[in-house]
């Protein structure tokens, strides 16, 4: 269904937050919709690998790394994503890659990009409410972004 961001937030003000402005398109697809899962990781993306082998049907992982200067998504990942039918992915850090990140038919926001990424290993923690960029997220909110932002609400306006 054809939706745009500016008029779900005139039709229903009440009820979407809006991320803030600082998260810029790095994916093929800029232009998306689907319910949210959240992952929170300490700058290494090993569990978001785990959960990248799932299904997604059609979901965006909403993914909190503190803005930690590593890459966690890049070429590899978002090839995955698409294998496994993930819709996008929301990060609240950076990725590398992005020549060919573009050209996945996947949603991918980040803060920019970085070339290195982390080596250590550390556990993240999958379905817990994520706090960022002036939004909360929560499992099951529905997500939405195009050209003009991205916007989060409790219930999937487009039904």
């Amino acid at each position: 269904m054809p939706f745009f961001t500016a008029d779900i937030c005139d039709e229903h003000k009440d009820d979407i937050q809006v991320l803030n402005h600082n998260y810029k398109s790095y994916g093929g697809l800029e232009k998306c919709e689907g319910n949210i899962l959240t992952l929170k990781l300490n700058k290494e993306n090993s569990d978001l690998i785990k959960m990248l082998k799932e299904d997604g049907k059609g979901q965006i992982i909403v993914v909190d790394v503190d803005k930690e200067f590593y890459a966690v998504v890049g070429e590899n990942l978002m090839k995955l994503a698409q294998k496994n039918n993930w819709k996008g992915i929301l990060i609240n850090g950076f990725v590398r890659d992005t020549q060919i990140t573009r050209t996945i038919p996947v949603g991918l926001w980040a803060l920019g990009t970085c070339s290195r990424k982390s080596h250590d290993i550390n556990s993240g923690i999958r379905d817990i409410e994520l706090n960022f960029g002036g939004v909360c997220f929560r499992n099951k909110d529905h997500l939405l972004a195009d050209h003009d932002g991205i916007i989060v609400t409790h219930k999937n306006v487009l039904k």
